[in-house]
């Protein structure tokens, strides 16, 4: 993590002060869950730091989170209403100059939200953080016709592999969202430069994660700044079992690449049986925000 100068010191500590105040005007609670987890993440494009603890006690192996979501979800199951938390989360192998092992994270969650209310109420936060500019809304699909002319929601596997070698791209995919991902990189990514503030929403049902999927797409999102991914939201799923699922799924992906099997949090799942509230949740890089209030 790189050290601050005292004037982004200060900068940071403003922006904080008037997220707090944002949440605190419409009583959006403030919470704090753990950093240390007993399972580490599932998510095959995520990976955990693990960490030893208790040497001279009984060694154990425990997890930094990767984001307070499951813990979170937690405290929504047991009627916490509308929260939210500002914390470092920490994430292995994370490469480039965006990436970092630990960073600081805005995560919150609105209650009879769905994705596109949460989107406006994210919105109405980075406009009173300072962030300037026309706001747009461009479906996944919209952006990859708009910038690609590429059906891709009615594109298959092997079409998207012959359209990747036309660009002089890598075709050496195992999943169709990796390559969807790759392109949608490759292709759209450097056209939302020219675009202050992006919503790109309605991923394929391949990159649901944990959002709600109806009708072949995901209702999720994604936010870009001047072209800087800086937010990642859902309309939350709510049962455990889609949960357990998932997060079996991932697990699969995750020894087909050789990576370590996750062990399922099933006190997470325990804490769903009678399943979430309808609720919207996303979040937000505050490093990667930050920059982008001075533009």
């Amino acid at each position: 993590m790189t050290i601050l100068s005292h004037s982004s010191l200060r900068k940071k500590a403003d922006v904080l002060k008037k997220i707090r105040q944002f949440f605190d005007d419409q009583s959006v609670l403030e919470v704090q869950t753990a950093s240390l987890l007993n399972t580490p993440v599932t998510d095959v494009y995520i990976d955990s730091i693990s960490v030893q603890i208790n040497l001279d006690i009984q060694l154990k192996t425990q997890y930094l989170h990767t984001s307070p979501e499951l813990e979170m979800k937690k405290l929504i199951a047991q009627g916490s209403g509308d929260i939210y938390q500002i914390c470092q989360v920490y994430r292995d192998n994370e490469q480039g100059s965006q990436n970092f092992n630990e960073f600081t994270m805005l995560e919150y969650y609105r209650l009879d939200f769905d994705s596109h209310q949460l989107m406006d109420d994210i919105v109405s936060l980075i406009k009173m953080l300072g962030i300037k500019g026309e706001v747009h809304k461009l479906s996944y699909a919209q952006a990859f016709e708009q910038f690609a002319q590429i059906d891709i929601l009615n594109t298959s596997f092997d079409e998207l592999k012959i359209i990747a070698k036309s660009h002089q791209l890598s075709a050496d995919f195992d999943w169709i969202e990796d390559l969807q991902i790759f392109l949608f990189t490759a292709l759209c990514e450097p056209k939302l430069e020219q675009l202050p503030i992006c919503f790109i929403y309605d991923y394929p049902a391949e990159q649901s994660a944990l959002a709600k999927v109806e009708d072949r797409v995901a209702h999720r999102f994604e936010l870009y700044l001047f072209g800087v991914e800086v937010a990642n939201g859902y309309d939350e799923l709510l049962e455990a079992q889609s949960y357990e699922r998932i997060f079996m799924r991932e697990n699969d992906r995750r020894q087909r690449l050789n990576k370590s099997f996750a062990p399922i949090d099933m006190d997470f799942l325990k804490q769903l049986e009678d399943s979430l509230p309808q609720c919207s949740g996303v979040a937000i890089g505050i490093d990667r925000l930050i920059p982008q209030i001075a533009k």
